[in-house]
């Protein structure tokens, strides 16, 4: 294989929609229009939330896009988030408070994986919506959910088509019977709970970190925070090729290197942190001994720096100043400027100051990436704004040394190194799931093993198909309704494996009527001979059945089994010594097995090898609402027994 030979890659994407209803025949001009002050309003609206944030790989953006098809004009957006899952829900968030804001606006929302809203509420889906089913019919309206849904019959309900061709058909619907599409109040908490917290959870998915950098990256990130994120992408993302312009500095030069604090995503503090990398000796930069104070900051420096050199290294020495565009040639500039004046934007800062001349750049920054945003073809590459920058803004290196004494705080990282514990919380509270409570010395005394039993009884009696297993919800959520004794008498009638019940070889008519219809034997129209012919066959069944459990009895997998009998008390054990020694001559009676008991047993023992790590006996009884007590020597626990 070749040297520059790279892997393609498909990219975590998510699309997003906006819809004018209710969708009415317009001119194409003045709708282009319409929805175009549409995104000048949204994107000004949500400015104070979007223009601080740091995207993982590209931000959140809006343009109009012409009708095609069955797909009418509107307002569109799509972000590659890679590996920041984070910026997925965020741009839920938005998208959601957009028709909250906006309600004659109704949005859908996709990625990779299709309906991923349907997919974070899998659980409490109703049975008819699924995959081949869901397109055109999940959508957010008014700041809310909704879910589309589809007759039982074809032409039960008047308004509801039975397939969903276009998004014109779902539009009208919306518009006409939005009060009927709410998606259930169990679907819309599983969504909501995973956007809980925004905008305030923004500032919890930050970290701060040290980091000893050249002054020119230090000069660029104070105005252009959001760079941080292309310089760890290009670091992380290397290959041999990137490499090769970090043998020898030529825009960062390690010389130049001062302290100061950068203000990363926690995805991308990770990326950066858990990637080993030794420089090449001829980059110049050296790193203290492990054991020195300053380690981390040296080396989040020293990969960040060769990731800022390989964005630079992919830049034509004279590229195009043509290619960028200016902000404030923009006739979109003057009323976006003016808008975020009235949302007080500025915050009150005086006009030319440090801070307001920082938070105005930042702001054409963000006008120039979302609102303005010119083709991919001419787009600006991270390498030239950052060779942009160098060139425009002056800096001191002797002024940017003196902020060294007066750093923020790092924040703690504990955070990379959880215990299994905190991530068993952190994942249950993902799913939604409340954490369990330990269990006490008390309880785990006296802990009702009837758990295990009733569970796997409740999991056996759901129904099973070609697309798996359903589990139960909770386990309090319904009774148990499997009844053993009837499905036991059942086959007991068919099959004979009980001796006493074997006393008729008729079968009734309820009994008939449980077998499959393409075996039903009309007994009532048959010939005698015919009905004898089928006793007969009934017969033999029962007496082949019958000595294969007299044989499996005295082998070792008939011994492993507990049967009811072993769990008698002794005294009556003694008293039907003599009676089975009697009986021994014509064949032992065969006692039934204990079924829970040997359920209860084989899991228990499959729990304690586990060792307190995850396993399949954990996660079947957790995934059905039981909760075991841990083994605290994690030997393997010795079959329960019944008082």
């Amino acid at each position: 294989m070749e040297e520059n030979m790279k892997f393609a890659t498909v990219e975590d994407t998510v699309e997003y929609h906006l819809f004018l209803i209710p969708d009415e025949p317009w001119d194409p001009e003045e709708h282009r229009e319409i929805l175009q002050k549409y995104i000048e309003k949204i994107m000004t609206q949500f400015a104070p939330m979007l223009v601080p944030y740091i995207w993982q790989n590209q931000p959140f953006n809006l343009k109009y896009k012409p009708g095609k098809g069955g797909v009418p004009a509107h307002i569109f957006g799509m972000t590659k988030f890679g590996d920041n899952i984070e910026d997925e829900w965020f741009i839920v968030y938005i998208v959601k408070q957009i028709t909250k804001e906006f309600p004659e606006l109704v949005a859908r929302i996709e990625d990779n994986d299709g309906e991923f809203l349907l997919i974070e509420a899998a659980d409490f889906l109703p049975k008819w919506l699924d995959p081949d089913n869901s397109a055109n019919r999940v959508f957010f309206h008014h700041g809310e959910l909704c879910i589309i849904p589809a007759p039982k019959k074809p032409g039960a309900v008047s308004w509801l088509p039975t397939t969903l061709q276009t998004i014109s058909q779902a539009l009208n619907i919306i518009s006409t019977h939005p009060e009927k599409i709410l998606a259930s109040e169990s679907i819309r908490a599983a969504v909501n709970r995973r956007i809980r917290g925004y905008p305030e959870k923004i500032k919890a998915s930050l970290h701060q970190a040290h980091c000893f950098l050249p002054a020119g990256i230090v000069a660029v990130l104070k105005q252009r925070p959001r760079l941080v994120a292309a310089g760890v992408q290009a670091f992380y993302l290397r290959d041999p090729i990137d490499l090769r312009a970090c043998r020898i500095f030529k825009t960062f030069l390690p010389e130049t290197r001062i302290m100061t604090s950068v203000t990363f995503t926690k995805c991308l503090y990770a990326q950066l942190v858990q990637q080993r990398f030794v420089p090449d000796l001829r980059s110049g930069y050296r790193l203290p001994p492990p054991s020195h104070p300053q380690y981390r900051a040296h080396e989040l420096g020293m990969k960040l720096a060769h990731g800022f050199e390989i964005l630079c290294s992919k830049c034509s020495p004279h590229f195009s100043d043509a290619k960028k565009s200016l902000v404030t040639t923009s006739p979109l500039w003057a009323g976006f400027l003016e808008s975020l004046k009235k949302n007080d934007y500025f915050k009150g800062l005086m006009k030319g100051s440090a801070q307001y001349q920082e938070r105005l750049e930042m702001a054409k920054n963000y006008f120039q990436l979302s609102i303005n945003r010119p083709e991919s073809s001419h787009a600006v590459s991270p390498g030239e704004e950052i060779l942009t920058l160098l060139q425009t803004i002056p800096f001191d290196i002797e002024e940017l040394k003196k902020e060294e004494a007066n750093l923020p705080p790092e924040d703690d990282d504990q955070w990379l190194d959880l215990s299994p514990d905190q991530l068993d919380q952190l994942l249950q509270e993902a799913a939604g799931k409340k954490e369990p409570e330990p269990v006490s010395k008390g309880q785990e005394e006296n802990y009702d093993l009837t758990q295990v039993s009733e569970s796997m009884k409740a999991f056996i009696s759901k129904v099973s198909t070609h697309k798996g297993a359903e589990l139960p919800r909770e386990h309090s959520e319904a009774p148990v309704t499997f009844d053993a004794d009837s499905f036991l008498n059942y086959f007991d009638k068919i099959l004979g494996s009980r001796p006493h019940d074997s006393d008729s070889d008729e079968l009734d008519e309820e009994d008939s009527e449980c077998l499959d219809s393409d075996d039903d034997l009309d007994l009532e129209t048959q010939e005698p001979g015919g009905e004898a012919s089928v006793k007969g066959t009934l017969a033999d069944l029962k007496s082949y059945m019958a000595q294969m459990d007299q044989e499996l009895a005295h082998t070792s997998i008939g011994k492993s089994f507990t049967t009811q009998k072993q769990m008698e008390p002794l005294s009556q054990t003694a008293s039907n010594n003599s009676e089975e020694e009697d009986s021994g001559a014509g064949g032992s009676v065969m006692t039934p097995v204990d079924i829970d008991l040997n359920l209860v047993s084989n899991i228990l023992e499959s729990y304690s090898s586990q060792a307190g790590l995850a396993g399949p006996a954990s996660n079947l009884l957790q995934s059905m609402g039981v909760q075991l007590p841990d083994s605290a020597d994690h030997r393997p626990i010795s079959k329960p027994t019944k008082d």
